[in-house]
């Protein structure tokens, strides 16, 4: 019977969540399977994956095939070092200490690059906030300092037109007192023609 080592697809619409399987080649994508070996999510960034690397490893040597996908994940777990690995010991070419000490050894390395990863992840997702922050300040001052202008140009404008219809009241009202002092020189004018007829009359 030939065995994959392959993903089967589970979650939901948009958002997949898969099984790391061995099942029978001739077998439905998301069917009966042999043995669950692990899981993979590629929803987390960076994506999640856990094997069960001596599953794995058993599964491999007894001679099942990975998918190409199935392929990668188990050497980013290091499933298939440890395989070589193991070879190499069941050939004399390695002692069991020496392999699992290379096995020990990688994995420390991996896990160092992958909290690598996570820390950049987080130093640039960081940087992003602080960029956001600072592009909605800019845009909060440049709006405020908007508004203050349109508030002074309001003021201006509302000064002018206050000045122009003073100015257009003072121009109504000046014929009325040209008008007026007009008439107060002419009665004046009058009345002192008036005062020295009755200087000049002879007394009776």
């Amino acid at each position: 019977m030939p065995v994959k080592i392959r993903l089967q697809r589970h979650g939901k619409k948009g958002k997949p969540f898969y099984w790391v399987v061995a099942a029978d080649a001739r077998a439905k994508r998301d069917g009966r399977y042999l043995e669950k070996i692990g899981t993979y999510n590629p929803n987390t960034n960076p994506a999640t994956v856990e094997i069960d690397v001596d599953s794995a490893v058993k599964w491999l040597g007894n001679g099942a095939q990975p998918t190409d996908t199935a392929r990668t994940l188990l050497s980013y777990r290091g499933a298939l070092l440890k395989h070589h690995l193991q070879g190499g010991v069941s050939k004399g070419a390695l002692t069991q200490e020496d392999a699992d000490a290379k096995f020990e050894a990688w994995l420390e390395d991996k896990a160092n690059r992958i909290q690598a990863k996570v820390d950049g992840l987080s130093k640039e997702e960081a940087k992003a906030q602080a960029d956001a922050f600072a592009a909605e300040k800019a845009v909060n001052e440049k709006r405020v300092a908007d508004a203050k202008a349109l508030a002074e140009e309001a003021a201006a404008e509302e000064a002018a037109a206050q000045a122009a219809a003073e100015a257009e009241a003072e121009a109504a009202a000046a014929p009325e007192v040209e008008a007026e002092e007009a008439a107060t020189e002419e009665a004046a004018t009058e009345e002192a023609p008036a005062a020295d007829a009755t200087e000049e009359a002879p007394e009776a």
